[in-house]
């Protein structure tokens, strides 16, 4: 008589897609050190075209391994250094483990924390609780697993599926780039809108964006799309990207703060103050003309005051003519780059 207790067909797939996202899976099994091995290379933990070096007392890890499979016994890792063990993680990316203890596998989780990598155990038993406690995310199964391996995990997964836990990987980096999407989108309005008051109050030129148009940014055009970002659908290469450094990868660091003011801010104010100043300089005001021109412009007992070319604007004309310049900024703003990083987001 003999028993087949084969993997789940998903599993191979999802093992793959592991590979390209850049995550190590590794097999930490109580089961004996042959059946380990080949249950590994059946759902590619183990490359079909790696060498299998089962490790022994007198074994040392090779100085490269990309191409070289460990597989190591309990009975050796007990008797292993840190410092080794730590040389073994290194040198190897395919790494299996058999005849492992609770213990076993609680020293493997804090052997890889030491590395600094963010560490993920699935488990169903009591033995693996040890494990998903101490682990960055411990997943227990919901159908077939303990109820103690239930509570020490922080996720279950309710149908067993290690398919689940990649598509979940999947998930999670969609809501991180598309929230990172919405926050670049609603910060590179602050810059057209923060400058042209700085520019009133420093330059003395006619006021080029009132404070409705700034609302209507931000409640009109602003909110729509930034919500609609939050729905984006993933990009090509998201599950072959290597995973993002949970120290210094933050959702909002400096390059999106860059993105954001230094690089799309700065050219949104620079095509809203190229319309200003090209609708002031069609109807007689050039440039140098404006500076310093506030305090008289918004002057209302000043009838007649002459332009660049001599022409009198009365006041009723001056206000006619900036709210004709404050729409030209603000169409600047909303039609042209708004619309063009929409298309820029998503190379």
């Amino acid at each position: 008589m003999s028993l087949l207790d084969p993997p789940k067909a998903s599993v191979p797939a999802a093992v793959a897609r592991c590979r390209t996202a850049g995550i190590r899976v590794l097999m930490l099994t109580g089961d004996h050190p042959l059946t380990a091995a080949a249950i590994a290379k059946q759902v590619g933990i183990i490359a079909p075209t790696s060498h299998l070096i089962i490790y022994d007392e007198s074994t040392r890890p090779p100085l490269y391994g990309a191409d070289v499979a460990a597989l190591i016994p309990g009975s050796v890792l007990h008797r292993m250094s840190d410092h080794l063990l730590d040389q073994v993680i290194a040198a190897h990316w395919e790494i299996v483990l058999a005849r492992t203890s609770p213990q076993q596998k609680l020293r493997i989780v804090e052997a890889f924390q030491r590395t600094g990598a963010v560490v993920a155990v699935t488990g169903d038993g009591v033995n693996d609780s040890p494990a998903l406690k101490m682990a960055d995310i411990g997943i227990a199964m919901g159908i077939a697993g303990s109820e103690v391996s239930k509570e020490a995990a922080d996720m279950i997964l309710m149908d067993d599926n290690f398919a689940t836990i990649v598509t979940g990987v999947e998930e999670g980096r969609l809501i991180f780039d598309n929230l990172k999407k919405s926050i670049v989108y609603t910060l590179t309005s602050n810059i057209p809108e923060i400058l042209p008051f700085l520019s009133w109050v420093v330059l003395g030129i006619p006021l080029p964006l009132t404070t409705v148009e700034i609302l209507l940014i931000d409640l009109g055009t602003d909110l729509l799309p930034a919500i609609s970002l939050a729905y984006e659908g993933p990009e090509t290469d998201i599950m072959k990207r290597p995973p993002r450094n949970a120290r210094r990868d933050r959702l909002v660091n400096s390059r999106l703060i860059f993105l954001a003011y230094g690089i799309v801010g700065v050219m949104q104010a620079a095509a809203g103050f190229f319309l200003y100043l090209v609708i002031m300089a069609e109807h007689g005001w050039l440039p140098a003309s404006l500076l310093g021109v506030r305090e008289s412009w918004d002057d209302p007992e000043i009838g007649a005051l002459a332009d660049s070319f001599g022409q009198e604007w009365s006041f009723r004309q001056r206000k006619l003519l900036e709210s004709t310049s404050q729409t030209g900024f603000f169409l600047a703003i909303v039609q042209v780059w708004q619309n063009k990083y929409v298309c820029t987001v998503h190379t």
